[in-house]
Formats: C-alpha cells, sequence, structure tokens
C-alpha cells in the first residue's frame, strides 16, 4: 500500500473512531477514542507524518462533527465554533509526537507509553487553555487531574493495542519461519545431490587438465605427432561431458530455486529486521566493537528479497571487513530512501576506505585489496563485482561509491521502484 493509501485510510479510521466519546468538564469538550486510534497508527506506521497526518485528523473531525450536527439540529454557528479548539489539540499531539521520536530509529514500549502519555497531556492543556481564554471557559484544578488521567487512560489502551499487535506479528513471523525452515532443509537435501556431481565433475575437471598439459608437453617437444589429434578430440570430448553435466545441475538448480518453491515475497521492514538480526549475531559471534543500524525511509512489498538481500549482506560484509577489529566508534548504517520514481539504499561505513586509485578497479571480477599477510589468504574478489551486475542487470539500477581513505566508504545504490516492488 502506498504511503498516500494509507494515510487517507488512518484519517478514515480516527475520524470514524472519534464518535466514540464521553463529554467531560464542558458540555463540547469530549474525550474521544480517535487519540487512541491516531496515536496506535502513527506509532505502527513510522513513515506516516505525524504532524501532516494530525492536520488532516483535525480538519476531517472537524468537517465530520460540523456534519453530523447540520444533519441532527440545523447549522448553529456558536456550536461549530466551539469545535475549533478540537483542531488545536490534534495539531499539538501531532507536533509533540513528532519532536519526541523523530530521532528515535526504534522505538521500545515504554518510551512509546511516555511519549503518548506527553502528547495527549499536552495537546489537552493546549486546547483547555484556548477554551478558558478565548470562550470564557472556568479554570479549576481538578481539570488537570482529570486531564492526566484520561491521557493515562487511553496511553495505556495505545501501549495494550501495540504488545498485542507486536506480539501477533511476532507469532505471524515464528510461523513462517517455520515454512521457510522446512524449505530450506528440503532444498538442502535436494542441493547436496547437486554438489555431489559438481564435485565428482572437480576429478573430470583436473583429469582433463592434466591431459591437456601432457599434449602441451608432446606437442613442445615433438612427440608422437601421430596421436596429438586423438588426444585433443579425446580432451574437447571429455570438456563437452563436463559441460553437459554442469548444464544439467544449472537446470536443476535453477528449478528448485525459481520454479519449484516460488515465495510471495517480503515487505521491506521483515527484510531489514532479518538482516538486523543476522548481522548482530555476526558482530556478538565475532566479538566486534561494531555499531550496526537500519534507517528506512518507507515500506514496500517486494518478490525479488533474495536479491535484495544478497546485495546487502555482500556490501555490508566489505564494510565488516574495512573496519578496525579492536577500533571503538566504528559504524555501519544501511539507510534507504524513497526517492521519486527510485529506491536508493546506502551503505557507510567509517572504516579504513579505499585508495583512489583502486576505485575504479572494485567492482573488476578477481580484484581484491583485502590480504591477511599472517595467514596468506586473498579475498577472492568477486563480491563487488556481482552486486553491480545484480544492480545494473538484474534491477536495471545503478551502484555508486564514494570513499575517502582513513575515513570510510559509501555504496549508493538506485534501483526504480517498477523493478522492485510488487502489488499485493
Amino acid at each position: 500500500m502506498s504511503k498516500f493509501k494509507k494515510l487517507i485510510l488512518g484519517v478514515i479510521i480516527v475520524t470514524l473512531s472519534s464518535q466514540f466519546y464521553i463529554d467531560m468538564l464542558f458540555s463540547d469538550f469530549r474525550f474521544t477514542c480517535a487519540i487512541i486510534a491516531l496515536g496506535s497508527f502513527l506509532f505502527l506506521n513510522r513513515d506516516i507524518s505525524p504532524i501532516i497526518m494530525s492536520i488532516i485528523v483535525s480538519i476531517s473531525i472537524y468537517i465530520w462533527r460540523s456534519i453530523i450536527l447540520f444533519i441532527a439540529n440545523g447549522f448553529i454557528i456558536e456550536v461549530t465554533g466551539s469545535y475549533i479548539p478540537e483542531i488545536f489539540f490534534y495539531i499539538v499531539y501531532g507536533l509533540v509526537l513528532f519532536i519526541l521520536i523523530r530521532k528515535k530509529d526504534s522505538l521500545d514500549i515504554g518510551f512509546c507509553f511516555f511519549v503518548t502519555l506527553l502528547s495527549d497531556f499536552s495537546a489537552n492543556i493546549i486546547e483547555i487553555s484556548i477554551r478558558i481564554i478565548y470562550y470564557n471557559y472556568t479554570f479549576y484544578f481538578n481539570m488537570l487531574i482529570y486531564l492526566l488521567v484520561v491521557a493515562l487512560i487511553r496511553s495505556i489502551a495505545i501501549l495494550i493495542i501495540l504488545i498485542i499487535i507486536k506480539y501477533y506479528r511476532m507469532l505471524l513471523l515464528t510461523s513462517e519461519h517455520e515454512k521457510r525452515y522446512r524449505k530450506l532443509l528440503w532444498l538442502t537435501m535436494i542441493l547436496k545431490s547437486e554438489m555431489y556431481w559438481m564435485s565428482k565433475n572437480m576429478t573430470k575437471v583436473e583429469e582433463v587438465m592434466s591431459d591437456s598439459y601432457k599434449l602441451f608437453e608432446e606437442i613442445r617437444d615433438n612427440k608422437n605427432p601421430d596421436f596429438w589429434y586423438k588426444r585433443a578430440l579425446k580432451i574437447a570430448s571429455d570438456v563437452h561431458e563436463i559441460k553437459k553435466e554442469y548444464q544439467l545441475v544449472v537446470r536443476g538448480v535453477s528449478e528448485i530455486t525459481e520454479n519449484r518453491y516460488k515465495d510471495s515475497g517480503m515487505y521491506f521492514k521483515d527484510i531489514s529486521k532479518i538482516l538486523e538480526e543476522k548481522m548482530q549475531n555476526e558482530i556478538r559471534h565475532k566479538n566486534l566493537k561494531v555499531y550496526f543500524s537500519i534507517k528506512r525511509d518507507s515500506d514496500f512489498y517486494t518478490n525479488k528479497h533474495y536479491q535484495l538481500m544478497s546485495i546487502f549482506r555482500n556490501l555490508i560484509t566489505n564494510a565488516f571487513e574495512a573496519l578496525s577489529k579492536n577500533k571503538r566508534g566504528s559504524k555501519i548504517t544501511l539507510i534507504h530512501e524513497s526517492l521519486g520514481d527510485k529506491h536508493v539504499f546506502k551503505v557507510i561505513d567509517n572504516g579504513c576506505g579505499i585508495d583512489k586509485e583502486d576505485l575504479e578497479f572494485i567492482f573488476s571480477p578477481g580484484f581484491s585489496t583485502k590480504i591477511d599477510y599472517e595467514t596468506g589468504h586473498i579475498n577472492r574478489g568477486l563480491g563487488l563485482s556481482l552486486v553491480k551486475d545484480m544492480v545494473e542487470n538484474f534491477f536495471k539500477g545503478k551502484i555508486e561509491v564514494e570513499s575517502s581513505l582513513g575515513q570510510g566508504t559509501c555504496f549508493q545504490i538506485y534501483i526504480p521502484k517498477k523493478e522492485i516492488e510488487v502489488n499485493i
């Protein structure tokens, strides 16, 4: 669902829920359930701006109440005028909520309760103040107690809703993980048989290489020239057989991963959670002093989650390798932005960076700057090459890199929305 459709749906839900209310303090001062719906909706949809949402909601509820009043009693300007302070209530609620959560990447339940309580109480104070100043209502101290109690009740209601939805989502996610795990076990079993044939072919490849070298030696030393053509024909025949067997393996793997076990797709927020969990486990396992975070601009649904995850995994793994194992303050951040008709993904680290002379070669197959001088192991250098190929040829996008030696690296990926999003 697009952000606009989600916003409209939220406004409708909140507006309708405003019809469930209790009149307290004054005849036209209502404690409605709308704020419970609004608070819950904003916490569950962080991509929706609280300010924009609250402004639209305030206008929508004002119009809705005026229409109901007109149908029931006709147009009464004094009554419709008394609804105006409620507009400021919703706007202040959204503003306070926005200020408190705007810099938070994740929100725990306790903080959500504090934010809703403060937002609700502050908004009610503003509304009461307007009514006292401009509508000549009488102030008494018990008002503050009433307002605090109502804010407390509504905040607890929002808290309960968030907890229920959180555990419901966890239940769904656990069920989905179990299904995926069973698929994974079955796929692994089948792939093991395919790997057997690949291992068997490795022996054949070594035999062909040996025969080829022997033929080279015979040609070089001019030995047995009458048998050269026969040996060359045998080598060609062996290579052809190896090729046929690898074609069968590739076809078998393709059928397994693409046809027999099609996945329905995933939301980006779920991809983010799985990726974050995996990376945090790796940080703990390797005892790294690294802060890893993911910042999402919006959510979308895709059936290309495997490819997307593969891109992120390669880039983040590269970022891990660029960081010093013992350096404090090491950070890796995956940032998502929705810009026009494109999704932009950035993987940023504050590691060792890449030399300017190497930047133009980092996407070349086999190129690597990662050498372990203690073991002599060198990275095979296929990760970034595959990432570039997948971004450009599979997603029809582009990848850019900016890096400063000793300061860090930023990979930026631009993917057209039509190539990645799926409507459900």
